[in-house]
């Protein structure tokens, strides 16, 4: 089985940030994004804790985003539904991710990315990388980063808006989001121009 390395960030000369994003699925919801460099390498058995966020249970995400920062800086971005909804959740995602790698209090010289769209508009020079999150630690860092945050504000959105279960599905497409929304309707966090909302709301008229 593959795992996350620095082979990628060894290759180049200055700070290197990795890049990902969590919640382009859900129909309710912010999508969230974070960047980490590292500045001090944690020990083996920590590092072995890092790896893509959907590889991980949530109390091992949890544990490795409570020391990341004493190892990594970190920035964190979102866009929001609003957002989403206006230039769609490829565009948005990106504009999360360049939010987060400009709230960082170091500048890198590189950001790797996950996937295969480099985001427009970015301070410094970008690297895609396929799977990233399974081959870069840097990416694999901002993933349960991202991850992490991005659940947490959906369970407090659940307290705001209770019924859809958020604090579980968060935001996803589930049986019960689904069973909220028929006896509760949409709410102002949920993204219309995600295919099961506005159809429902084409229904609705």
């Amino acid at each position: 089985m593959r795992r996350p390395s620095f082979v990628i960030e060894q290759t180049i000369d200055g700070p290197v940030a990795g890049l990902d994003e969590a919640g382009r699925g859900p129909l309710a919801g912010p999508v969230v994004a974070a960047a980490v460099i590292f500045h001090t390498m944690p020990s083996r058995r920590k590092l072995r804790r890092i790896d893509d966020s959907k590889q991980l249970l949530p109390e091992e995400r949890e544990e490795v985003f409570g020391w990341l920062g004493d190892y990594a800086h970190i920035g964190v971005g979102r866009a929001s539904v609003e957002e989403i909804d206006g230039i769609n959740i490829l565009w948005a995602s990106m504009l999360a991710m360049k939010r987060a790698l400009e709230s960082l209090s170091l500048a890198p010289v590189t950001a790797l990315v996950d996937g295969n769209t480099e985001p427009p508009e970015m301070p410094c020079p970008v690297r895609c990388i396929v799977d990233g999150d399974a081959s870069s630690l840097s990416i694999a860092a901002a993933s349960i980063v991202a991850k992490v945050t991005r659940d947490r504000e959906m369970v407090t959105l659940a307290q705001r808006y209770p019924g859809y279960g958020w604090e579980r599905n968060m935001g996803y497409g589930t049986a019960e989001h689904r069973l909220g929304i028929d006896f509760l309707g949409i709410n102002s966090q949920h993204r219309r121009t995600f295919r099961p909302i506005y159809e429902l709301l084409a229904t609705s008229y």
